[in-house]
């Protein structure tokens, strides 16, 4: 799982796969590294990544194989990087990469991050190493293995005819409102977390649950489950502490939302079509 600065023209685990394929995801102090005043962050070819480890004085941290061509990197967090890079937010990078490229960037800090939790073992405290067969880390001395964490949650979009329920979170940065969202606990269903959520955030009772898509969100691991549902009964009653302001708005009078890029977005966007063709 884990690659090095080798020096022959081809990966040593057998596949064949020359150098010039191979593309690094480098981040440096969780966050991404980028050329200076580009506008679209790229993942980093072997000669670049070797130079810039070069003019460093150190090797990576870690290296974690995400397919066979791909690599998420880990940069020595004592070292400063030289003239001509900047470190951006992986949040940043969604209104610059866009959706696809963007997951390849999350899935990249999400391994690394797993990396930092579980390189040593919570149970005895040994060092970890790389399963032999799986994208894992595993503990020799008392056979624990560890996977990458994912934390499923529910976004929902609630709805009645012509509005939809709208809510802002006071960690928002901006005057954005959004869809409801939360973790799945342990012993529910998807749609029981749903159920309650909603009705925990803004007082409401809601019906006909429908399935949108699935989309993961790296911060740091979490896989969002998205749902529509119906208003059934209830007037809004904010909690005050996961939500600070709720409403319902029309389709033509629509506060700040989030990106299309992002599924909750895509949850809006996707009802307002359907009901207006």
């Amino acid at each position: 799982m884990f690659e090095h600065l080798y020096e022959s023209a081809y990966c040593l685990d057998g596949s064949n796969v020359p150098f010039m394929q191979i593309q690094y995801f480098l981040f440096h102090k969780n966050k991404v590294v980028a050329h200076t005043g580009v506008s679209m962050p790229q993942p980093y070819s072997h000669l670049e990544k070797k130079q810039l480890c070069r003019s460093l004085e150190a090797a990576p941290t870690c290296e974690i194989a995400m397919t066979q061509t791909t690599f998420a990197v880990e940069l020595d967090v004592d070292s400063e990087l030289p003239r001509g890079y900047e470190l951006l937010s992986l949040r940043s990078l969604f209104s610059l990469v866009g959706e696809h490229h963007f997951r390849e960037w999350g899935k990249a800090a999400h391994l690394l991050h797993w990396w930092r939790r579980h390189r040593f073992c919570g149970s005895c405290g040994a060092t970890t190493v790389d399963h032999p067969l799986e994208q894992a880390l595993i503990c020799d001395d008392c056979g624990i293995s560890y996977y990458p964490d994912i934390a499923p949650c529910i976004i929902v979009l609630v709805h009645r005819p012509q509005e939809i329920l709208l809510a802002r979170s006071p960690r928002f940065r901006t005057n954005m409102y959004s869809t409801l969202a939360g973790f799945i606990e342990a012993g529910e269903t998807a749609e029981e977390a749903l159920h309650r959520e909603v009705h925990e955030e803004v007082g409401v009772r809601v019906e006909d649950i429908r399935y949108f898509k699935s989309q993961p969100w790296p911060f740091p691991g979490q896989l969002m489950l998205g749902f529509f549902a119906r208003h059934l009964s209830g007037d809004i009653d904010i909690d005050q502490v996961e939500i600070s302001d709720a409403g319902w708005y029309s389709f033509d009078r629509l506060p700040e939302i989030p990106d299309a890029g992002t599924i909750a977005g895509q949850l809006i966007r996707q009802h307002i079509l359907a009901c207006t063709g």
